[in-house]
């Protein structure tokens, strides 16, 4: 059966983890290149894609900062890292015929586009996939507040959160058994049972733009898509809930 996108305009969000694979450190070019392959399928729906991914898998700005370096220093070397995560994914969404860009709220037009609004949304708007590196620009911000902050910039209908795990849960389901699954859930309440589905500047910005946040997991293949059209497994974030 053919797949009917729900969402006209959507934002997807990686942390830098996902790329790693079974691999302690750096990126595994198979997860990335199967990333891609999801980001087709649903390019291929008409739906129009900006992604925002972390930098974990290569330097977080909290553990250097815990190791000693100063925090803002720390956190501008973890926007450097997204920086190379974002032109990593541009490689392999390249090699599956998409036409993408990186654009870094650091200026380095050596190797990717400064952000600059208009321009962004026009690149979608021709059907290029827009890659957001560098988080916010600024330090003491998370990836997932870039994430909200870039969404809203944009006028995404839904921001999608690719996560390890297929859901909100009320712990890690991967350390705790028998945690309970959400299906769906309002803003408030990921703030007051602080889920940790992202960070609560994250979470307030998407509320205050109606912006409904739906986690699924970015290991299962055609997931993507899957949650674009409205089917598969996801937990959605939304003010009814």
């Amino acid at each position: 059966m053919a797949k009917a996108a729900q969402y006209r305009r959507v934002l997807l969000k990686i942390s830098g983890e996902a790329l790693m694979g079974d691999q302690d450190y750096g990126i595994d070019p198979k997860i990335v290149g199967r990333i891609a392959d999801d980001v087709a399928q649903v390019h291929a729906l008409g739906v129009e894609i900006c992604m925002v991914v972390g930098g974990g898998n290569i330097f977080r700005g909290i553990s250097g900062a815990a190791s000693g370096i100063e925090r803002a220093t720390a956190d501008y070397m973890g926007m450097l890292a997204t920086v190379m995560n974002g032109l990593a994914l541009q490689s392999a969404c390249e090699h599956k015929g998409l036409h993408t860009r990186v654009v870094s709220a650091i200026p380095m037009q050596t190797v990717c586009e400064p952000y600059i609004r208009r321009r962004a949304i026009r690149h979608m708007e021709k059907g290029r996939v827009v890659i957001f590196v560098a988080g916010t620009g600024n330090p003491f911000f998370t990836t997932d507040t870039g994430a909200a902050l870039r969404a809203s910039e944009m006028g995404c209908d839904a921001m999608l959160m690719g996560k390890q795990v297929d859901g909100v849960y009320d712990a890690d389901p991967l350390r705790v058994a028998g945690a309970k699954r959400f299906d769906r859930l309002t803003y408030m309440d990921v703030l007051a049972k602080d889920l940790r589905v992202m960070d609560h500047a994250a979470i307030s910005l998407a509320r205050e733009n109606k912006i409904p946040i739906l986690v699924f997991s970015i290991n299962e293949h055609g997931a993507f898509a899957e949650v674009v059209a409205g089917q598969g497994r996801y937990t959605i974030v939304t003010e009814e809930g």
